[in-house]
């Protein structure tokens, strides 16, 4: 019995999840509310209030979770990089073929702009970037990137990673292949105009 209701808890939690990705892609996250999120679903108000408190911590498990899935497929493209062509190339490849596999999430992160600072404070989505920041570190040392500045760095190419997946995904054909080489041709000629600088091994504050 206990395996049930397990079962039962983890399909009813989904069950939201899903429904709140379609809402807050229709009505945008600023507009839905958590009646809305009820009504896609096939449950009681009662039962969405036993898993999450508000449509925040909802998009805040929609974030989380779209995290989890594309961290270790970017972390293992990044480790097995040989050359800082294979990193960045890895690294931007690997995220905009997520984006286009699973359009409709990456829609319900980047939907609004006010959606952004939620974006941004998850739990899995920080732990990215502090792996992101952690593997060029990495790479700097083992004399992959020359010692250049990884906070801006790991910055810069995950605002260049969400700003070109947006627009990628709004063409016809979508070409993940394309907007990768873009990337990757951008960073590794600006990378040779990049000045030294002193690494500090401690996480900029946010």
């Amino acid at each position: 019995m206990s395996g049930k209701r397990e079962q039962t808890k983890q399909a009813n939690k989904q069950a939201i999840l899903d429904a709140a990705r379609d809402v807050f892609v229709k009505l945008g996250y600023g507009a839905t509310t958590v009646r809305d999120i009820i009504r896609a679903t096939d449950l009681a108000s009662g039962t969405f209030y036993n898993y999450f408190k508000s449509k925040e911590e909802v998009f805040q498990a929609i974030s989380d979770e779209n995290a989890i899935r594309v961290r270790p497929r970017l972390r293992a493209e990044r480790i097995r990089a040989r050359t800082v062509e294979e990193f960045i190339s890895g690294t931007f490849r690997t995220f905009f073929d997520y984006a286009a596999d699973d359009r409709r999430t990456f829609a319900v992160i980047r939907r609004n702009a006010d959606t952004m600072r939620v974006r941004m404070d998850t739990p899995e989505i920080i732990a990215g970037f502090d792996e992101l920041r952690a593997d060029l570190l990495t790479a700097i040392d083992a004399g992959l990137f020359p010692p250049v500045d990884a906070d801006y760095l790991m910055a810069s190419m995950v605002g260049v990673a969400f700003e070109i997946a947006e627009y990628m995904l709004a063409r016809d054909p979508i070409d993940p292949s394309a907007a990768a080489d873009f990337a990757t041709a951008l960073f590794l000629g600006g990378l040779k105009a990049l000045p030294t600088a002193t690494i500090s091994r401690e996480p900029a504050n946010a």
